[in-house]
């Protein structure tokens, strides 16, 4: 259990990797002065066991999958010839721009919006949602963070509800929470007639102080003590929803979130390879050769074609 002491909410000014020495340090000591058997102490557990008036919320893109979903999905439908080759490079290339800088850029989540918005317009919702099944075993299930899937797990093993919280599609959201056997999803709708996308937004995206909005709405419809849920980010834009939580966990943070972390003795928890704790937002050569590599054929199926 002592491997798990940073899910237990502490105000400490160490890194958590120090933390996490001084623990094994100490239980080191105290196993050898007592000669006791090779079991870690008792703590307090987290999440806690049979709370049924806590939930976890957790952001979707950079937090549970690896990129932006909204990307993704497009890819999807490029394949399915939704759109033209032109427009696949536009998103190859923000989300190469997304995996490089570590963080989400308003222009460019506000272009892919409005490129999907008038992709999807006039077909059918439940078109979206079967093709959407499709297009997660094709491009989102082997991107997503292990590390935080079971953090997940752990909230669900506990008898808690778990939901996902993003700007991305609500039909997505909900495929990719039912895929990984989460509660459900809070997302973006678009509006439908008579079950068809008209190419608008109902309200507008579920993005930054909207998404803390659709939390708290939702805890009071579900009865939840929201000192008691968590959150979970990696994201700035999220302040908000994580400082409406008791419990906020900043995952895979850009710096500016990091930065708020650890002032506010947020706990936080990376799980991307290749990367320093100093430098967020710089993945490893071989990652940004796999995305540059990827916008560049992109860029240049694109060029063969015109």
């Amino acid at each position: 259990m002592a491997a798990l002491g940073w899910l237990t909410p502490r105000r400490r000014s160490a890194t958590a990797r120090s933390v996490l020495a001084g623990e094994a340090s100490a239980e080191a000591a105290r196993k050898s002065s007592q000669d006791a058997p090779l079991t870690a102490p008792e703590e307090p557990q987290f999440p806690v066991f049979g709370d049924i008036s806590a939930a976890a919320f957790f952001d979707l893109d950079n937090t549970v999958m690896q990129g932006a979903a909204l990307f993704h999905f497009g890819r999807g439908l490029y394949k399915r010839k939704f759109f033209e080759t032109r427009d696949l490079a536009r998103f190859a290339w923000q989300q190469a721009w997304f995996r490089l800088a570590g963080v989400e850029d308003p222009e460019h989540m506000q272009d892919a919006r409005d490129s999907a918005l008038s992709i999807v317009k006039g077909h059918r919702v439940a078109e979206l949602e079967s093709i959407g099944e499709e297009i997660y075993d094709e491009y989102m299930a082997d991107r997503i963070w292990p590390g935080t899937r079971a953090l997940a797990q752990a909230h669900l093993d506990a008898g808690q509800k778990v939901w996902l919280v993003t700007a991305a599609p609500v039909e997505i959201a909900q495929v990719i929470a039912r895929r990984l056997g989460l509660t459900g999803a809070l997302g973006t709708v678009a509006e439908s007639v008579d079950g068809v996308y008209t190419g608008k937004l109902v309200g507008e995206p579920l993005h930054g102080p909207a998404k803390a909005e659709a939390v708290r709405a939702l805890a009071a419809a579900e009865g939840l003590d929201l000192s008691r849920c968590a959150a979970y980010s990696d994201s700035h834009n999220d302040i908000p929803m994580l400082s409406l939580v008791g419990h906020p966990y900043a995952i895979n943070p850009d710096a500016k979130l990091r930065r708020h972390a650890r002032e506010q003795d947020w706990r936080l928890r990376d799980y991307r390879t290749g990367r320093k704790a100093a430098k967020v937002g710089i993945p490893a050569a071989a990652g940004v050769g796999a995305v540059a590599g990827g916008t560049a054929a992109a860029i240049a199926l694109s060029r063969r074609r015109r």
